[in-house]
């Protein structure tokens, strides 16, 4: 091999490596993740099912809570995790609404529906956004909301703290481009300042809803989604 040669293969050696972590920054760009989970209950809340004790505050009284609310479409969130090769991505989505029927009393009263707007679905990149609004994905163009409705209560105590997590069971009925999936949901309450705070977790699969979980050579997507409520009720 001439001079010549080699160092035309060491340019292209050089311009291949350039390329190659260019590339890479490029994906990582990309694909990462940059949306933040925004929790409505602050971590400060005592938890009276971990303490054992009422934590520190007002009693709240049953006609403060029993009764209907609304979800508080400005503070409100819904959030979608899936978990890559590379890390956690969330997806935001701030269109929710919906409403509920609180009775402590008789938690078989108790009623809970919500509704998201998937168009609004945010990833912190529009490009990746467009592609999981596509048929393959949530095909939103034809199923443009997602919807929740509850099924049955667990564990929510009969008298309240203000200010204090009061962990709850709830299960119910997840509706993702018309296929009913049923699921349970990990919740925190909170009463607090005239609101009820909300916080509640499930795991569903992309396969739940037909589709199938994302896959390229540079990086592959687990089967499983993690669906989070950070939820504000009004009355």
């Amino acid at each position: 091999m001439n001079k010549k040669t080699r160092n035309i293969l060491i340019i292209v050696a050089i311009v291949v490596v350039i390329v190659a972590i260019g590339g890479y920054q490029f994906m990582k760009s990309y694909m990462g993740n940059k949306v933040a989970i925004e929790q409505v209950i602050p971590a400060t809340n005592t938890s009276t099912e971990a303490s054992g004790t009422a934590a520190s505050g007002a009693s709240v009284a049953g006609d403060q809570l029993n009764g209907d609310w609304k979800i508080n479409t400005d503070s409100s969130k819904v959030y979608f995790s899936v978990t890559t090769s590379q890390e956690t991505v969330n997806f935001v989505d701030n269109k929710v609404t919906g409403n509920w029927t609180v009775n402590v009393d008789d938690p078989t009263k108790m009623v809970a529906e919500g509704q998201i707007d998937m168009s609004a679905i945010d990833s912190g990149t529009a490009q990746r956004d467009e592609h999981v609004k596509e048929a393959d994905f949530f095909d939103v163009a034809k199923f443009p909301q997602a919807t929740f409705k509850a099924t049955s209560f667990e564990g929510l105590p009969t008298t309240w703290t203000e200010g204090a997590t009061n962990d709850f069971t709830m299960k119910g009925t997840l509706t993702v481009k018309g296929i009913d999936k049923d699921v349970t949901v990990a919740g925190k309450a909170v009463y607090q300042g005239g609101q009820i705070l909300l916080s509640g977790t499930t795991t569903v699969t992309f396969e739940d809803f037909g589709m199938k979980n994302p896959h390229s050579v540079v990086l592959s997507t687990q089967n499983d989604i993690g669906v989070q409520l950070e939820l504000t009720l009004d009355k």
